[in-house]
């Protein structure tokens, strides 16, 4: 019977030392993946065990008789052996792994470790480790949701952030979750004992992003049409390119304006409403949008989406071959407000 369960109700099985014979990790998320695989490694075995009983591979150093071969051992002075497969999505004739799968060992945990993709849920292999064992699919998530991973990342290292800073975080570092963690994992290190929350001063002198000037009040002063503080920070960007890639700025503005219109052409003009349809948690998300309601008229907002898809080829060099980045988004700024 096929176990459709969450990345949550995984890892708390595998917590409770609930094993199944066989684990299936695929899709487009790699930390989930590689979460998933590195806890199964940590809790599956003993330390004393790991010598004779755990075996990782990787899928382009290795066939599927190794892999079948390896997983019909039996364990020795252990309950059960474990074998890793990462890297799976390299390893050819994959599907004649279903060949194990339909009967595999009790004492023997699989771990499939299939990472930027799935397999192919027309063979045999994906259906039949449905069955018997969990089918896990890691995908991307919306980074509308990442400030709340962030929140919930950081509470269970018992840290706090506000949404607000959580937000600032997702403009800079994307949905890229491994990426993410690596900067909150360094926050935490540099946080002072005494001190239970991350700042926005912690991220200014640790990761480099202002807290003065930064997409998220960018954002804040182009839907309140501040021309005066969007120049500004546009001024800052250009000054400091480095840490401000206009690539970041303009998904961020394509992002809020793609919103913007979705806001605005909703018959419930309502804020709950407008958080449902964006799927926002936090009444901080939606501010920007009941304030930008008041300047921008819906064809404003469509030739603003348009104008930043222009500027976005730019950037790339399409049609402009002399105009650096700084000075585009100035340009589009202007553009954008007026």
């Amino acid at each position: 019977m096929a176990k459709e369960l969450s990345f949550q109700e995984i890892r708390g099985s595998i917590r409770l030392r609930k094993f199944m014979p066989v684990y299936l990790f695929q899709g487009e998320e790699s930390y989930f993946i590689d979460q998933l695989t590195d806890l199964l490694i940590e809790v599956s075995l003993d330390e004393s065990e790991r010598d004779f009983n755990q075996t990782i591979v990787y899928g382009l150093e290795t066939d599927t008789g190794t892999i079948i071969n390896a997983c019909r051992r039996y364990p020795m002075m252990a309950e059960r052996q474990l074998v890793v497969v990462k890297e799976a999505q390299g390893l050819k004739n994959i599907d004649e792994l279903v060949h194990y799968v339909k009967n595999p060992l009790n004492s023997t945990i699989l771990v499939i470790n299939y990472k930027y993709g799935k397999l192919d849920g027309r063979k045999k292999l994906a259906s039949e480790i449905a069955k018997i064992g969990i089918a896990f699919e890691s995908k991307k998530i919306y980074e509308n949701k990442v400030p709340d991973f962030i929140i919930s990342y950081l509470k269970e290292k018992e840290l706090g952030i506000d949404i607000q800073t959580a937000q600032l975080l997702t403009d800079y570092l994307g949905n890229d979750l491994s990426k993410i963690t690596n900067e909150l994992d360094k926050l935490s290190i540099a946080l002072p004992e005494s001190q239970k929350r991350v700042s926005l001063d912690l991220i200014e002198k640790n990761i480099g992003i202002s807290k003065d000037f930064n997409n998220y009040e960018l954002q804040k002063a182009v839907a309140n049409r501040d021309i005066l503080k969007a120049n500004r920070i546009a001024k800052y960007f250009e000054q400091n390119p480095k840490n401000n890639p206009i690539i970041l700025t303009l998904n961020v503005l394509f992002g809020f304006f793609t919103n913007l219109m979705i806001c605005q052409f909703e018959k419930d003009q309502s804020k709950g409403n407008f958080m449902q349809k964006l799927g926002f948690r936090w009444d901080m998300q939606i501010v920007d949008y009941m304030e930008a309601m008041k300047y921008y008229k819906p064809m404003k907002t469509m030739k603003n989406v348009a104008l930043i898809r222009e500027y976005d080829a730019k950037s790339k060099g399409f049609g402009n071959s002399s105009v650096p980045q700084g000075k585009l988004l100035i340009e589009l700024l202007h553009k954008l407000m007026h």
